[in-house]
């Protein structure tokens, strides 16, 4: 054995730039050059050093000698580049790496419960966002790492490494993503009793030309379904059709008018890396956000009455009717993937029955599927009951749905201290409910502030709450009859227009 340091960047040199890196429990950057305003960040040395930096992290967190590392890609332009860097560090190292190509942020998880020959794994996305950004997650057999995980790693990266190895590590390919599928299949036929239960029905995906055209092929061909009408379904980084993201209005519309044209049953749409998936009905109509939580929940107290759902804050007082209509408990909390899963978590470990953790965005993890956000696991949950139901509107056709709904995004001027500055209006916010007699404050809000208005000032509800990683203040209004979101805007300016660090014009 002989010793090699391995990291240059000695002092802490670039410690400061590479904790810019950190989003949340991903890495993230700017890999390719052209967009004005936007430098690159993940550089070839900043990859290579994350890389050995996740190496020697999982060395001390797990007590492993030499590691197998799995590194798999979405449709991104520059995850060729990024996955020869990370395989080079890696061997460096002395460990070694199974490149598995064009595969799903789930499938990396789940290649770990089995025997792949992997100890660890790293994803290359960055979801939905532009063409000109990648990044990194990462992943251990016990779940993907937390938000200090992904700090420690960039800390280490930034100070430099030293890693004991005896020879280079290395390299081979092996692909898992079909396995992965045929996962999916088996669990329909083993829930279904049928081979091919969706023989006569006509599902298309739009997989936004990103990593999810597999589903169509590897999934529901051999379930027999008709996949006629299914767009978008070759990788391509420049994303030319549409961002692929069930938030983005255009991509929802373009499913949508996919799904009445060609008269399919169902639709299916995913991001990038298919952790995220929204769905639209056989009317056209789309089943996401509320409609798709109300959805997945119901099928849930279906199977077992009085399950806890743990959903972010932003989503509305009729899915909570409706949730507990059906026998559950409603439980909001903070924005975040990660942070509602870690709530079900919680629950659950309290002896509280809570099998779903989702968001409005389209990320949910299921108890059953290992706390997992996996936007096929959820869609091919749906199409089982499609299966058994023939029809999935019925499920949902009592959701109380609001009058009008609308997000604003609050901008902080730039060069100020939002954090401090936006927890100082969350504060007044609060004081300000408790003397305002048309006003009460929501109960169990775990994050931002949630504001109850009477029927005469917007019948309905707003949130005001600090965004995860921008200087923002993201702003949810609902109401229950025409022109109440108008009031609650009113009201809403009023109270904000003093603030003169942030820009409330949208609000005039």
């Amino acid at each position: 054995m002989r010793s090699k340091k391995i990291n240059k960047n000695q002092g802490g040199k670039h410690l400061k730039n590479y904790l810019s890196l950190k989003n949340g429990t991903d890495v993230r950057g700017t890999a390719i050059a052209g967009v004005e305003g936007d430098p690159i960040t993940l550089t070839e040395e900043a990859v290579k050093d994350i890389g050995r930096a996740f190496c020697a992290w999982v060395r001390l967190a797990t007590r492993f000698g030499r590691i197998t590392v799995a590194i798999g890609h979405d449709s991104r332009l520059s995850c060729g580049d990024i996955e020869a860097w990370l395989a080079e560090a890696i061997t460096d190292c002395g460990d070694s790496v199974i490149l598995t190509g064009l595969s799903s942020t789930p499938s990396m998880f789940m290649l770990l419960q089995e025997d792949f020959g992997a100890q660890a794994s790293i994803m290359i996305t960055a979801s939905h966002l532009p063409y000109q950004k990648n990044g990194l997650k990462f992943f251990l057999k016990e779940g993907g790492l937390e938000e200090r995980d992904i700090e420690a790693i960039l800390t280490i990266a930034g100070e430099g490494v030293n890693i004991i190895y005896a020879e280079k590590g290395s390299v081979t390919k092996k692909s898992y993503l079909g396995k992965y599928a045929e996962g999916l299949v088996a669990m329909v036929r083993r829930e279904t009793g049928c081979e091919r239960p969706l023989q006569g029905k006509k599902i298309l995906v739009d997989a936004g030309n990103g990593a999810g055209g597999f589903y169509v092929d590897l999934v529901l061909k051999p379930l027999g379904a008709d996949t006629e009408g299914s767009q978008f379904l070759e990788p391509d980084g420049f994303f030319p059709n549409h961002i692929p993201n069930p938030e983005n209005e255009t991509a929802m519309a373009s499913v949508c008018n996919a799904v009445k044209t060609h008269h399919a049953d169902f639709g299916i749409i995913f991001d990038t890396d298919v952790d995220r998936a929204g769905a639209v009905a056989k009317s056209g109509e789309e089943i996401n956000r509320n409609r798709l939580i109300a959805l997945i929940s119901a099928i849930l107290l279906e199977e077992r009455t009085g399950a806890t759902i743990v959903t972010d804050s932003v989503t509305s007082d009729g899915l909570t009717q409706f949730i507990e209509a059906k026998g559950g408990v409603h439980h909001r909390f903070k924005r975040g993937y990660k942070n509602v899963i870690n709530e079900s978590k919680r629950l659950n470990a309290a002896g509280i029955y809570s099998p779903l953790a989702i968001e409005t965005s389209g990320h949910a993890a299921l108890q059953e599927n290992y706390f997992l956000d996996d936007g096929a696991y959820l869609v091919t949950r749906l199409l089982i009951a499609l299966a058994k139901k023939g029809n999935l509107e019925s499920m949902i056709e009592d959701l109380p749905e609001p009058a009008e709904a609308e997000e604003i995004r609050l901008k902080f001027k730039p060069d100020v201290d939002f954090k401090s500055l936006g927890g100082g209006v969350l504060e007044d916010l609060k004081r300000y409910v408790d003397s305002t007699p048309y006003l009460t404050a929501a109960p169990n809000s775990f994050e931002g502030v949630r504001v109850n208005f009477d029927s005469l000032h917007g019948n309905g509800w707003a949130l005001l709450r600090m965004s995860l990683h921008e200087p923002i203040m993201p702003l949810n209004l609902e109401s229950n009859q025409k022109g109440g979101i108008a009031v609650m805007k009113g009201s809403v300016y009023g109270f904000l227009k003093k603030y003169d660090f942030l820009d409330t014009t949208p609000l005039k």
